[in-house]
């Protein structure tokens, strides 16, 4: 964490960018460009028409099957970097809590894989995110589904009350992961599995940029190091920690994301190319599975 962006910062930060995707959708538009800015009154956003010339976003673009994803609403929406639900390995009577749920697309697809018998949870601390996630519920005529207002550091469920926990690009953004681990395994039964995907950083980037708050926000700056990663779930006592890269993101797909962002708050003496230099080969999607004993 830079000691230049205070914990509230980034939570602000995380909480203005997401609302304002969710309103966005809300309002029949799409921003599902992780880390892209969202636009001022009359200017086109990252997934407008200047989008479709780039193509999708490198780090949410194709990572559904959309032929085993019936909610189309939901899969527009997503701003995840993986696929837990398909890597959870789910099974039927088991009950999820998916950190950060956002419009709620792996909650649906955690509730359809679980069955009536089971139930899937989905965390998130925006009044909007939840709408939109409550809207897309009905759509799908989901009914084991629930969404919770709450942080993902104070999770408003009780001990040893779910049997897999799941995450989509969202344990990166927060300031306190230690409290996100500390209550994924408290309210974990006994037995019970972490899974979810995130962003990982391989190698160490320049400290300036992690006080970029439009790479906070991207997914980038507040990821961990992938043995850091394994390092901190211990400590919270999960066993068998792992982290499996499923994407790398070449020089090309990091040109895409600087087009996306807004990067006019780069370190000073820093440009756009000096700043994909510093990251080029620096993070990539992972799967994170640990089990609580």
């Amino acid at each position: 964490m830079s000691s230049n962006l205070t914990d509230d910062q980034v939570r602000d930060a995380v909480r203005e960018r997401y609302a304002a995707s969710a309103h966005l959708s809300l309002s029949g538009k799409v921003d599902s460009c992780c880390g892209g800015t969202v636009p001022a009154p009359g200017e086109s956003s990252c997934c407008g028409e200047a989008g479709k010339a780039r193509g999708l976003d490198p780090i949410t673009g194709g990572l559904y099957d959309e032929t085993d994803v019936p909610f189309d609403a939901a899969l527009a929406a997503s701003l995840g970097c993986g696929n837990p639900t398909a890597l959870a390995e789910l099974a039927p009577g088991e009950d999820v809590l998916d950190l950060g749920s956002g419009g709620g697309l792996d909650v649906l697809l955690s509730a359809r894989r679980v069955g009536p018998e089971g139930t899937a949870y989905g965390l998130d601390m925006t009044h909007e995110m939840l709408a939109l996630a409550e809207r897309h519920k009905t759509e799908a005529g989901i009914e084991n589904a629930q969404f919770l207002l709450g942080t993902i550091e104070q999770v408003p469920l009780p001990d040893a009350s779910v049997d897999v926990v799941i995450s989509n690009c969202v344990i990166n953004l927060s300031p306190d992961k230690d409290a996100v681990l500390r209550e994924a395994f408290r309210v974990l039964r006994p037995g019970g599995r972490f899974a979810v995907s995130d962003i990982v950083l391989l190698r160490e980037i320049p400290q300036e940029l992690r006080g970029v708050l439009a790479l906070w926000t991207g997914c980038i700056s507040g990821s961990l190091r992938d043995e850091e990663y394994v390092a901190k779930l211990a400590a919270a006592g999960f066993h068998d920690a792992g982290v499996e890269v499923t994407r790398a993101y070449s020089r090309a797909d990091l040109e895409d994301l600087a087009d996306q962002m807004d990067l006019t708050a780069l370190p000073e003496g820093m440009d756009p190319a000096g700043a994909i230099d510093a990251l080029d080969g620096a993070f990539a999607s992972a799967f994170i599975r640990a089990t609580k004993p």
